[in-house]
C-alpha cells in the first residue's frame, strides 16, 4: 500500500494531504523503465562472457577443433617435407647420377607461384592468416611432389632403357672359347695378307674350323645377311640399338635372315672362308654411332679376368691379319 504524504498548512493551522500530480507519476514510470533497461544492458555486457548460449558454445568448440587440426596438419607437413627432401636428395645424388642425367636444380624444386594472389578468397576471416599459411604450404608441397613424381617417371624409363642397353651391348665372344683354334689378330695396325702393307685392322680375327657356330653377341635386329659388301664375303650385321652394330664376316652360311630379331647367344651362322680371306676364320667388328671400336673391350660376358688379360696380350701382337 502506497504511503500517504502530508504537509502543514500555516493558514489553516492543520495538516493537508499531498495529492500526486499526473506529470510526476509519468516521470516516475519513465524513470523506472529507463533504469530497468540500463540494468538489463549492463547485465548482458557483464554476464554474457560467463553465461554462453548453446550456439556460442558450439562455435567455440568448432574453432578449437579447427585450431587443433591446423596444428596437426602443420606437424604432418613438416614430416612430409622432411621425407620429400630425403627422396629429392637420393634422386639427385643416386638415381639421376647412376643413369647419367643432370640433377634437378634446387630453384626448380623450390619455385613458388607467381602471378595473381592465389589466396585472396581466404582473406577477411578471423583465422585467415592460419588458413592461408596451411594452404600455401600444401600448394608448395604438392608442386614439389609433382616435380619429384615426374622425375621418378623419368628414372623408371631410364631404368627400362638401361636394362635394354645391358642386353643389347655386344658382351660375349662370337665364337665359344672351346671352339677356337686361336685368336689370330686383334684390333689395330697389322700387315695386310695380300699386299703386305701396314693397314688398320678394324676388328678381331678368330680362327676356327669351317662350320664352327657363330653366335650373336647381344640382342638386336639383323639388318644384313648377304655377300654384297666388298671383302667381307658372306656376312651378317646386327643392329643392337643405342648406336651399336656388330659385324660377322667370312661366313660359310647363315642361320638368320634380314629383319629377324635375335637374342644374345643365338646361333646366327657358321665360320667360313668367303670373301677376302686367307683361311677359315671369323672377322668380327663393333661400331658405335658409325665409328669402329675395339671389340676386346666388350667381352665381359663370358671371360674371366685371366682369360681377358691373355686375349688382350694376344691382340696386341702386331702380326699379319687373315683378311
Amino acid at each position: 500500500m502506497a504511503k500517504v504524504k502530508y504537509y502543514y498548512d500555516s493558514n489553516t493551522l492543520s495538516y493537508q494531504k499531498i495529492e500526486p500530480k499526473k506529470g510526476d507519476l509519468i516521470k516516475k514510470v519513465v524513470s523506472l523503465i529507463v533504469t530497468g533497461l540500463l540494468l538489463m544492458i549492463l547485465g548482458f555486457i557483464v554476464f554474457t562472457p560467463i553465461f554462453e548460449s548453446p550456439k556460442e558454445k558450439k562455435l567455440k568448440r568448432e574453432l578449437e577443433f579447427v585450431k587443433l587440426n591446423e596444428e596437426l596438419h602443420s606437424k604432418k607437413l613438416v614430416q612430409l617435407e622432411k621425407r620429400l627432401e630425403e627422396l629429392q636428395e637420393r634422386d639427385n645424388n643416386i638415381y639421376r647420377l647412376y643413369f647419367e642425367v643432370n640433377p634437378i636444380p634446387e630453384e626448380q624444386r623450390k619455385a613458388g607461384f607467381g602471378g595473381v594472389n592465389r589466396y585472396k578468397a581466404l582473406e577477411g576471416f578471423d583465422n585467415s592468416e592460419m588458413i592461408i599459411d596451411v594452404t600455401k604450404n600444401m600448394d608448395i608441397l604438392s608442386k614439389q611432389m609433382y616435380i619429384q613424381s615426374k622425375s621418378l617417371d623419368e628414372i623408371v624409363k631410364l631404368a627400362k632403357d638401361k636394362e635394354k642397353l645391358l642386353a643389347a651391348i655386344p658382351a660375349i665372344q662370337p665364337v665359344k672359347k672351346e671352339d677356337l683354334t686361336r685368336m689370330a689378330s686383334g684390333y689395330g695396325w697389322r700387315l695386310d695378307p695380300f699386299t703386305k702393307a701396314r693397314k688398320k685392322h678394324k676388328g678381331m680375327d678368330f680362327t676356327a674350323p669351317r662350320g664352327t657356330p657363330v653366335y650373336a653377341t647381344g640382342d638386336g635386329v639383323v639388318i644384313r645377311a648377304d655377300q654384297r659388301s666388298s671383302g667381307y664375303g658372306k656376312h651378317i650385321r646386327i643392329d643392337h640399338g643405342f648406336g651399336y652394330i656388330s659385324l660377322y664376316a667370312h661366313l660359310s652360311k647363315y642361320n638368320v635372315r634380314r629383319g629377324q630379331r635375335v637374342k644374345r647367344g643365338d646361333l646366327i651362322g657358321f665360320v667360313g672362308n668367303t670373301g677376302r680371306s686367307q683361311g677359315p676364320h671369323l672377322h668380327y667388328e663393333i661400331s658405335k654411332n658409325g665409328r669402329k671400336i675395339n671389340p676386346i673391350n666388350f667381352y665381359y660376358g663370358d671371360l674371366s679376368p685371366e682369360e681377358f688379360v691373355a686375349m688382350q696380350r694376344a691382340a696386341q701382337i702386331e702380326g699379319q691379319s687373315l683378311d
